[in-house]
């Protein structure tokens, strides 16, 4: 008996194109989250889980953390089928920056432009750069960064 090995649905290094864009689905952020992020992470600062304490920053309420929304928007990237089976590392995250907070009810979604893609020494990947931006329901960039990733390259038939 044969076992066929299932087609990656993601996306190989030969079908990105600098300048393309790329959106995940939505997600929104709840306070469960917040609270299940601080219980995994052990970082439980009054920022993120202190109402009282939250009520006097400019924030006016507990807000997510920053490693949570981007772990969120990396469940938002594999959901999207972008990746999957065709990702083989994630080599660097650079320029990573908060630009606003994210609370209980924001409801955020990926967006990815290819900025650059350089083939390896290797004949099976290559290399991706992104710019990647979390937005939320308002349209604002909450977190930008840029992401290079190594992909297959397409398997000869």
């Amino acid at each position: 008996m044969t076992v066929d090995t299932p087609k990656p649905r993601g996306m190989y290094f030969e079908d990105f194109e600098i300048g393309q864009t790329l959106l995940t689905g939505r997600r929104t952020i709840t306070s469960t989250d917040i609270v299940n992020f601080a219980c995994l992470s052990g970082d439980f600062n009054d920022v993120h889980t202190n109402f009282e304490y939250a009520k006097t920053t400019p924030f006016g309420e507990p807000i997510a953390h920053g490693p949570l929304v981007f772990a969120v928007a990396a469940g938002l990237n594999y959901a999207s089928g972008i990746n999957d089976g065709t990702l083989i590392a994630l080599l660097g995250i650079d320029k990573w920056r908060m630009k606003l907070p994210v609370k209980h009810g924001d409801t955020i979604h990926v967006q990815t432009k290819v900025i650059a893609k350089k083939e390896t020494s290797q004949p099976d990947r290559g290399v991706v750069t992104f710019a990647r931006s979390f937005v939320n329901q308002r349209g604002e960039a909450v977190q930008e960064m840029e992401i290079t990733i190594m992909y297959r390259r397409r398997p000869a038939d």
